[in-house]
């Protein structure tokens, strides 16, 4: 039992990973005060949970926040397997098909017709922006055979499991899955297309997202396996194809929108990245040409979205692991992105879609 003295403020400590109170997932099952004592009972969903110390750390300083307690004692445990799997079923069925067709989470793939156009690091930052107003926000690394979003985002954590199910770990606001968290070192991944589809059905499925309001999916370039797969696992999503000025890549964007729509998804519009590089006297140098991301839009009737500007920010960036849009949020390639997530966070396409309520 839970001193009721010490039960709100208990009540305020989330699991960082569930981001749910502590209480209601029966991980303090006992709390008692007496004589300026307070001692509680914590059970941690897992023996190597990661966020141990924080967790606790939590516990003590919202127990000493309570009239009347001098002292807080903490009895540190593991949920016993009956407790977890209680856990890992209320939590399943809590939030039955997350991202069925009646989901409220706005799921946008950012896809690509080739490789070496920005996609991944254009979904990083975009993420960070988004996270950065408010959004609760998850990105999925779909893209398994070059997987970068956890070195874009600076995270080297593992997923946590409990059970089945996986907590993703959480970067720059941002929740987490990819491929690169499974395998050691820099190793490559070579898998054919049923793998590639089941990884994906996983990430969806066996990840615990908790309530986001966007999920954006990192796609490998061209239109293969997965471009086919989240078709058809996902055929509500909405898609950004990021290309470049180059009027040669428009035909290519072009093909990553159209595999879309074959399968039912809505091209939102284009990403022109590596827009140009502002130069010293205020002229633009345009390395990779203009014009392509214009042609790519009137190819598939959709705006052009953003232009982002080359820019060394970025790219240092991506390196560190640190967004620019994080880091240096002046710069114009940040500013660039910025602006597409306010863009977005002000279309979200809940038109049409029945709410979870029933009439008194």
């Amino acid at each position: 039992m839970i001193d009721p003295r010490l039960e709100r403020a208990l009540g305020t400590v989330v699991d960082p990973e569930i981001r749910r109170p502590l209480v209601e997932l029966d991980m303090i099952p006992a709390a008692s005060l007496d004589d300026g004592t307070a001692r509680i009972r914590l059970e941690l969903t897992v023996a190597a949970c990661p966020a141990a110390d924080r967790i606790q750390a939590d516990v003590r300083q919202a127990a000493a926040s309570v009239a009347g307690v001098e002292r807080v004692e903490i009895e540190v445990g593991v949920m016993s397997p009956a407790t977890r799997q209680a856990l890992v079923e209320r939590l399943r069925g809590s939030r039955p098909q997350q991202f069925g067709p009646e989901t409220l989470t706005r799921i946008i793939a950012v896809a690509s017709g080739k490789g070496g156009v920005g996609k991944s690091t254009v979904t990083a930052n975009l993420a960070v922006a988004l996270a950065a107003r408010g959004l609760a926000v998850g990105v999925i690394d779909a893209d398994v055979h070059g997987y970068s979003i956890p070195a874009l985002l600076g995270s080297a954590d593992r997923p946590t499991r409990v059970g089945d199910m996986m907590m993703p770990p959480e970067a720059h606001g941002v929740r987490l899955v990819s491929i690169g968290m499974f395998v050691e070192g820099n190793r490559s991944v070579s898998w054919r297309g049923p793998m590639l589809h089941r990884t994906l059905a996983q990430f969806l499925s066996d990840v615990w997202w908790g309530d986001l309001d966007v999920l954006l999916i990192d796609m490998p370039p061209g239109t293969g396996d997965v471009a086919i797969s989240l078709g058809q696992l996902l055929p509500h999503a909405e898609v950004l194809v990021v290309t470049t000025p180059q009027r040669a890549a428009a035909e290519v964007a072009e093909r990553a929108g159209e595999v879309a729509r074959q399968t039912g998804q809505r091209v939102l519009g284009v990403v022109e990245n590596m827009a140009g590089l502002a130069q010293p006297d205020g002229s633009i140098l345009e390395l990779f040409g203009a014009g392509g991301g214009d042609e790519a839009a009137r190819r598939l009737g959709v705006p052009v979205l953003a232009r982002v500007p080359l820019s060394v920010a970025l790219r240092e960036g991506g390196d560190a692991g640190a967004p620019v849009v994080a880091a240096e949020p002046t710069d114009p390639a940040a500013a660039a992105i910025i602006a597409l997530a306010e863009a977005l966070r002000g279309t979200r396409p809940i038109a049409g879609r029945g709410l979870p309520l029933s009439p008194a």
